[in-house]
């Protein structure tokens, strides 16, 4: 699967798209920091910075401080595609995100979310 330009996207467009999903279906921005930071090591106030930057979706991704090695647990689907199934190692990493937001809104416990 060739990369899209999700991966050009700049960070601070795409992460207020995820946290408004999960305030739509009552979870917090708190929360959705608590799973991005699970996944890629950033700390919340790293986000926060980062959504203030011009830093690229692909580019936060890769220089993310430590991917959690439990990530590869993260199974199913996003938008039709299984997320174990992506072939693209920065697809892949993006969509472990989409599917742990997903997950949020569906109302999952975080202990759940976060494969504990």
């Amino acid at each position: 699967m060739p990369r899209t330009d999700v991966t050009q996207m700049p960070f601070a467009r795409l992460y207020p798209l995820l946290v408004n999903k999960a305030l739509k279906k009552g979870r917090t921005r708190e929360e959705v920091d608590q799973v991005t930071a699970w996944l890629t090591g950033y700390a919340p106030s790293d986000l926060a910075r980062l959504e203030q930057s011009a830093v690229t979706y692909g580019d936060f991704f890769q220089n993310a401080p430590a991917m959690n090695p439990r990530r590869t647990q993260i199974t199913g689907k996003v938008c039709g595609v299984r997320v174990e199934e992506v072939q693209d190692p920065l697809m892949r990493e993006i969509r472990y995100l989409d599917k742990l937001v997903d997950e949020l809104a569906r109302g999952r416990s975080m202990e759940q979310i976060l494969r504990k």
